[in-house]
Parts: structure tokens; sequence; C-alpha cells
């Protein structure tokens, strides 16, 4: 079946791509948002799906962003976001919320990237340039502990090129660990070493095929 190809409109805006991963997310999951963009599927997902969300920083059972009066400066995620509790949200230790992570515990991690492979490789915690920082964090934990591993990101960088690669160039967060990649252009099934495209925005399957040096199945 091929890929829906929506060439009438741009490209998808953050909050629309945090929307169709929210979809994605199989009722009644345990799910962990990483840093960044990702933090933002949590205001998508539908209450009555029963997704749980985790946060490496000790809690289970995180609610949506909070805002105005909502807003406790000591409720926060792994971000140092302010967000809602859920009812029978639990508080941990560090330690044991690593342990649920490296466990195999979680059903799906959504997480951000620098580059993704082919065959599912994940660069997500240093570009090499001497003047970036380093930021790890659970990153590693995520993409090994977690059972389908979503990335989230935009398909290309500030030059223009791909951030989806026949072979990374940063260094590896991840071997072979990403199951999806959802970007503002298009979103990706990465499986055995192919490249799906589930469906384009703003730019046809062939324009998307010129401008990804990757081999592309519909």
């Amino acid at each position: 079946m091929n890929a829906p190809q929506h060439t009438d409109r741009g490209p998808l805006e953050r909050d629309e791509i945090a929307a169709r991963i929210a979809a994605d997310i199989p009722a009644g999951a345990y799910v962990n948002l990483g840093i960044g963009q990702p933090t933002a599927v949590g205001d998508h997902l539908d209450p009555a799906n029963g997704v749980t969300l985790h946060t490496e920083n000790g809690m289970l059972g995180m609610g949506r962003a909070a805002t105005g009066d909502e807003i406790d400066p000591d409720l926060i995620n792994a971000g140092k976001l302010p967000v809602t509790e859920t009812p029978g949200c639990a508080y941990f230790h560090h330690a044991d919320s690593f342990a649920m992570m490296r466990g195999g515990h979680l059903d799906v991690c959504v997480l951000g990237a620098f580059q993704v492979s082919a065959r599912g490789d994940l660069a997500n915690w240093h570009t090499g340039a001497k003047d970036a920082i380093p930021a790890v964090g659970g990153a590693m934990d995520l993409a090994i502990g977690a059972k389908a591993v979503f990335v989230m990101m935009s398909l290309f960088d500030r030059d223009g090129r791909a951030k989806l690669v026949n072979e990374c160039s940063y260094p590896l967060t991840g071997v072979r660990c990403v199951s999806r990649v959802y970007t503002d252009h298009a979103v990706f099934e990465l499986a055995d070493g192919t490249v799906r495209v589930l469906g384009t925005w703003g730019m046809s399957l062939d324009e998307l095929r010129e401008r990804v040096d990757v081999p592309l199945s519909a």
C-alpha cells in the first residue's frame, strides 16, 4: 500500500508531529518522553487510552505540561519543565527509575536525535564538535531498555542535510534500536535494514527520495 503524500500543505509543525506520535502509542503502554521536542507528546495523549508516562527523575504517572496555577516548581519532568500528576501517580528514587528503564519495563520511549541510520542506529548525545557540550543523560539506557524507540526530529539540519542517513557520523547512543522516525516531512518505519515511508508532508515521495540518501520503500 502506497504511503499517503500530503503535497497540498507544508511540513508538520512540532505539535502535529507530537500528536501523530501520541496516536501511535498503544493503549495501556508505559512510556518515557525524552527531553526537548518529545515532551510535547504528553499534551496529546488521550487519558482514556491508559498510557502511563515515566520520567527518569523518579515519577510514574506524569501528566501533561502544567500551566498557570497548576505550576509547582517541585513537580517537574527530566527536562525541568513543570508537569501535572495523574491519579495514582507515584514517586521513587532516581536509581529505581533507571532500573525500570534498563530492565525492559518501558513499552515505548520517544527521543530526539541528531542522526538516525537506515538500520536503526541512534546518535543523539554529541555532534563531535569541539565546542559542543555532551549530553547523554539517560538516552543510552532508554535506547536499549525500551521495547520500542520512536524518534522525533526535524528531517533536515540547518544546512539542509538529511538527518536520516545510511550510517551515522556522530557518536552513537544505541545500535539498531530505533523502530520509527517521526519528522516534519515524513514518518519512517525501520525494520530489518529497510526504511518504509508511512506518509509525507510538504513534499512528494519522489522529492523525498531526491533529498534523503537512503533507499526508501512505500
